[in-house]
């Protein structure tokens, strides 16, 4: 198996959150596999990171790789938890990665005095002479994105707003477990702590950052998830 991921980035050794998921899940059900980077998502099957080459196949899009691992294991990836567990965990990845995400997303490449990292770590593969155009389109793309989303609506203080909501939501799932469903990770701390992962060890921080910070349980939860796996978003 190949996984194939976004180059590092921003202090970041797998600056994805998806990427990171997989990364862990790959390593947890200890199956080899090597990771190589695309700097450019528009190459990748579906536009964008990870993508998965396994048994002549290429299957792209997270939450599709990780079906397709349950099947190649014969279930291993869901073993031992309950219908309502697995309901618990769907929720929390739609929480995580279709309305934190994008308030992440936003804090990044919104923001004008963060914007130079977007350009420096993410278009650095674009001669200097069309870098300016191509990560100025780009951000335009996210801008719209955000924008039919419903957040990119919002204020920046109410997006604070939001974002705060949600990271005390998680703080208060996370803060009397160990790991969301038993003594040892699965999925759903991957993608919990591997979103997480991102956004505590980002370098510089985005506004992002205090709101986090202020959430310990899930500090501490994030650390213990990678820890546990033996993979990091950052480099150790």
């Amino acid at each position: 198996m190949e996984l194939v991921t976004l180059p590092p980035a921003f202090g970041l050794r797998n600056v994805s959150p998806f990427c990171l998921k997989i990364e862990m899940l790959l390593t947890h059900l200890k199956l080899e596999f090597t990771t190589s980077d695309l700097a450019d998502p528009r190459k990748a099957p579906k536009g964008k990171l990870p993508f998965l080459h396994a048994e002549g196949q290429t299957i792209a899009d997270s939450e599709l790789i990780t079906e397709f691992l349950d099947a190649h294991t014969n279930g291993a990836v869901y073993a031992g938890l309950s219908a309502s567990q697995k309901a618990e965990g769907v929720a929390i990845s739609r929480l995580v990665e279709d309305h934190l995400y994008w308030l992440m997303v936003g804090s990044r490449w919104l923001d004008d005095e963060w914007w130079p990292n977007i350009v420096s770590n993410f278009f650095g593969f674009v001669p200097a002479l069309f870098r300016p155009l191509a990560s100025g389109m780009a951000r335009r793309g996210v801008r719209s994105t955000l924008d039919l989303h419903g957040l990119g609506r919002h204020t920046p203080e109410e997006q604070k707003a939001f974002a705060r909501r949600d990271l005390e939501a998680l703080n208060s799932i996370v803060a009397e477990r160990v790991f969301l469903f038993g003594d040892q990770p699965g999925i759903f701390d991957f993608t919990l702590a591997g979103f997480m992962a991102g956004v505590y060890d980002q370098q510089p921080p985005t506004w992002i950052n205090p709101l986090a910070e202020e959430q310990t349980e899930l500090k501490a939860y994030t650390e213990r998830v990678q820890e546990a796996v033996g993979v990091y978003g950052r480099f150790k």
